[in-house]
């Protein structure tokens, strides 16, 4: 039976692989020491409704009904989608995986009509900047400089309608401390967040008349429920 890929969510006991794994990688990576909560805390930072259409969306692959590879995206504004989440089991890497999720969630943020993803990973995760770079995306920092200076290293890239075209995002300088780094973080996170739960609180508020910009609240229910597979992975 070859590979599928399903649409799911942080509450289905199928997106348990998914998050256990991350933790697991998160906190040996990076540790707990000055990360209230963890890779737990953080991935519960978010509603869940954040990664289902109209605003996002949570994809898992299975094979024989395993899950064995996943990632999620959420709506920084109308044009710009960050991927997160993105997870592989760790006896399968270096086979696709990962690159295969990646492009299905941007199609699926395509579609959804995003024009531009927005992603960031840990200076310690070096073949997750390995991947991103393999599928184009555009550094938002300096790569010659050292990545303890950034802490995190944001992406981005056009997909959609403006697919192709160069991004315009200034290039973050490096902080002159990993202390300064990590405040810097911090307060990119907290900006972030405020901004991405006021457009989900936005979107809630729409739900008494039934849509949500134009698009059936109906429908985006719908689109939660786990179907059979989105496409083969293979």
């Amino acid at each position: 039976m070859p590979d599928v890929i399903i649409h799911s969510s942080l509450l289905y006991p199928s997106t348990q692989p998914l998050i256990e794994g991350l933790i697991s990688e998160y906190d040996g990576r990076y540790g707990t020491a000055d990360r209230p909560g963890g890779a737990r805390g953080e991935i519960y930072r978010y509603p869940e409704g954040l990664y289902s259409p109209p605003l996002g969306d949570l994809l898992l692959m299975q094979r024989d009904g395993k899950t064995i590879a996943g990632g999620a995206f959420m709506s920084h504004d109308d044009e710009t989608a960050e991927i997160k989440r993105i997870w592989t089991d760790p006896s399968l890497r270096r086979q696709g995986l990962a690159r295969t999720i990646m492009l299905a969630l941007e199609e699926s943020a395509a579609a959804l009509g995003y024009t531009r993803t927005y992603l960031s990973t840990g200076f310690r995760q070096p073949e997750a900047v390995a991947l991103y770079l393999r599928l184009g995306y555009r550094p938002l920092f300096d790569t010659a400089a050292d990545p303890h200076l950034y802490r995190s290293l944001p992406f981005e890239k056009h997909i959609g309608a403006k697919a192709g075209q160069q991004g315009s995002t200034p290039i973050y300088p490096p902080a002159a401390s990993f202390e300064e780094a990590t405040a810097r973080v911090k307060a990119l996170k907290e900006g972030q967040e405020a901004k991405i739960l006021a457009r989900f609180t936005g979107h809630a508020a729409s739900r008494a008349d039934g849509s949500l910009n134009g698009i059936s609240y109906q429908g985006a229910l719908s689109a939660r429920t786990p179907q059979p597979s989105v496409r083969s992975a293979t």
